[in-house]
């Protein structure tokens, strides 16, 4: 069974990775879930989830919120004990969605102070695939050359960017868009939107 770390951080958005993991799910894949501090407030706010900061309490939550069972994980952020912290059991795959530009830029740099940076370093150094789904705009500079660099290490920079060609009836069609373009970089096979052509 393949195994994917998704990482929700502080970024609008929470929405997107909620729905990732929905489907990664449904498509019979592991799942662990990583929630930033910043992450779980707004993803409280945006959603009204409202997670419990005990890392075993979380998961009974969010395993009550997906239907799902053991093959849906949580850790909590400074658990560097978790199996995921290390490249002996890299998962197959790490998406962070939505990447928040103070993630992507400790990433960028090399740091690895909790728990979602060091999987993801794991990632980078196991050459293993690294997508960043970063929901800003504008972007500064600063911004700008942290996602370059993160995309020169190996990762793929996927921005949380709608399509409008498939004529969107609601907020849940733009939502699947970009998670079926997630999706689509994973090779997870997914009728969330339809394509071109």
């Amino acid at each position: 069974m393949e195994k994917f770390v998704i990482g929700i951080t502080g970024a609008s958005g929470s929405i997107y990775g909620l729905r990732l993991i929905e489907e990664l799910l449904r498509a019979g894949k592991s799942v662990s879930l990583l929630l930033s501090d910043a992450g779980r407030q707004v993803l409280g706010y945006e959603t009204g989830l409202q997670l419990a900061a005990e890392p075993q309490d979380c998961l009974q939550q969010l395993r009550k919120y997906f239907s799902a069972g053991e093959e849906l994980n949580h850790y909590g952020i400074s658990d560097f004990f978790a199996p995921v912290a290390s490249g002996s059991s890299a998962p197959d795959a790490v998406v962070i969605c939505p990447c928040s530009m103070g993630t992507a830029g400790r990433i960028a740099a090399g740091l690895s102070d909790n728990l979602l940076e060091r999987v993801a370093d794991v990632a980078l150094k196991e050459q293993r695939k690294l997508l960043v789904v970063p929901r800003e705009t504008p972007f500064n500079q600063i911004h700008l050359e942290n996602l370059l660099r993160l995309s020169q290490a190996g990762a793929q920079i996927l921005p949380a960017m709608p399509a409008f060609y498939q004529k969107p009836q609601s907020v849940e069609d733009l939502v699947d868009f970009v998670v079926g373009k997630v999706l689509d970089s994973l090779a997870v096979e997914h009728k969330l939107f339809q394509r071109w052509g």
